[in-house]
C-alpha cells in the first residue's frame, strides 16, 4: 500500500470517527439546548402564576411524600418524617431502606383509619398512623421493581418498571390482575409514576412521552402527550417522570433534562407551565410534587418548597382560555 494511500485512509478513518463523536455529543445537548431556547424567549419571557411561600428543610434526601388529613408524610433514607402543613415537625417513626414511594389514605369506611403504603421494590409494607407495621405484601414475581403506586376506595396500583406492567391488589393484598399497555410500556430511568382520579388510573408511559389512563378493571381508556421540547410537548429519553392531580382533578407533569412542570386538562388538553428551570432551582432532575389545596408542594434535595397564587401575575401561556386560575377544569 502506497503512502498517499494510507494518507487519504487515516484521513478518512479521522473524518468518520469524529463526525460519530459530533454525532453523540449533538444528540446528547440538544434536548437541553432545544428547550431552554423554548422557554428562554425575550420577546415573552415567563412568568409563574405561583409564588413561593414557605419552605422547610428535612433531616435527609427525600425519597418521596404525600400528604393526607393535613400532614406531609416524607419519607426519607431510614425512617418517616411527619410535618403539618407549615413545615412543623411532629413525629417520626423508623422503616427500612431504598424506598420508591409513600401513600396515606384513609380505608372505604367512613371512620376508617389513615394508612401508610410504603413502596420498596419488591414489597408493599403498611403502617398505621402512629407509625406500627400492620401488614405486608410481598411481589409476585422475583423479578419485580417497583417504582410508584397509587390507591382507591378498593384496590392498590404498582407499576413495575422491569415487568413493564401495572400490578393491581386489592385492599387486603390479595393480586387481582396485571395491567399492560397495548403499545408496550418503555421505562428507562424508572420514569414509572402512576396517580389515580376518581375511578381511573394515569401513569407514564415515558419511553413514548405519553400519559396513559386506564379503568380500575385494567382496560386502557385513552393517552396523550408528544415528543418535543416545546411547550405541552415532552423532550427527551423519558418523560414525564411524575405526575400530580390538582385540587379540581387536573394531571401536573414533571420533567427532567431541562425540569418544568406543567399543567394538562383530564382529556389530555395542555393548559400551561406552571413552573420552568429558573424558578424550580435548575439542575437536570425531575422535581416531587403534591397538591393541596390550591398550594403546590415542591420537594428537591433535602427541601420542601411550597407555593401559592400569586394574584398579580397571570399565566405566561397567552391567550390562554384558562389564564388566571391554571388548575381549574370549570375554568372558561
Amino acid at each position: 500500500m502506497n503512502k498517499p494511500f494510507k494518507i487519504i485512509l487515516n484521513i478518512l478513518i479521522f473524518t468518520l470517527i469524529a463526525g460519530f463523536g459530533y454525532y453523540m455529543f449533538h444528540s446528547m445537548t440538544s434536548e437541553r439546548k432545544t428547550t431552554q431556547l423554548s422557554e428562554e424567549n425575550t420577546e415573552h419571557p415567563f412568568v409563574s402564576p405561583y409564588e413561593k411561600i414557605n419552605s422547610f428543610d428535612v433531616a435527609s434526601e427525600i425519597q418521596g411524600f404525600n400528604i393526607s388529613k393535613n400532614s406531609i408524610f416524607v419519607a426519607l433514607v431510614d425512617k418517616i418524617a411527619v410535618f403539618d402543613l407549615s413545615g412543623q415537625h411532629q413525629y417520626n417513626f423508623a422503616i427500612e431502606t431504598n424506598v420508591r414511594d409513600i401513600v396515606a389514605c384513609r380505608g372505604k369506611a367512613r371512620l376508617a383509619p389513615t394508612m401508610i403504603y410504603i413502596l420498596y421494590p419488591k414489597k408493599i409494607v403498611l403502617h398505621s398512623l402512629n407509625g406500627q407495621k400492620t401488614d405486608e405484601w410481598h411481589a409476585c414475581s422475583e423479578t419485580s421493581d417497583y417504582c410508584a403506586l397509587t390507591t382507591t376506595q378498593d384496590y392498590v396500583f404498582v407499576t413495575d418498571a422491569e415487568n413493564k406492567n401495572i400490578v393491581q391488589y386489592d385492599k387486603q393484598g390479595n393480586l387481582v390482575r396485571f395491567i399492560k399497555s397495548p403499545d408496550g410500556f418503555i421505562i428507562p430511568s424508572y420514569a414509572f409514576d402512576i396517580i389515580s382520579i376518581n375511578d381511573t388510573i394515569y401513569c407514564s408511559n415515558s419511553g413514548r412521552h405519553r400519559i396513559e389512563s386506564y379503568t380500575l378493571n385494567g382496560e386502557f381508556g385513552a393517552s396523550f402527550g408528544k415528543s418535543g421540547a416545546q411547550a405541552g410537548a415532552f423532550a427527551g429519553c423519558c418523560n414525564p417522570v411524575y405526575l400530580a392531580k390538582s385540587a379540581d382533578g387536573n394531571i401536573l407533569t414533571s420533567e427532567k433534562g431541562n425540569p418544568r412542570i406543567s399543567c394538562y386538562g383530564r382529556n389530555g388538553k395542555f393548559r400551561a407551565i406552571l413552573f420552568d428551570s429558573n424558578m424550580l432551582g435548575g439542575g437536570t432532575e425531575a422535581y416531587r410534587m403534591r397538591v393541596f389545596g390550591e398550594n403546590i408542594f415542591i420537594a428537591n434535595g433535602r427541601t420542601i418548597s411550597v407555593y401559592g397564587r400569586d394574584g398579580a401575575r397571570p399565566v405566561s401561556t397567552a391567550g390562554h382560555p384558562c389564564a388566571g386560575c391554571p388548575m381549574r377544569e370549570n375554568c372558561k
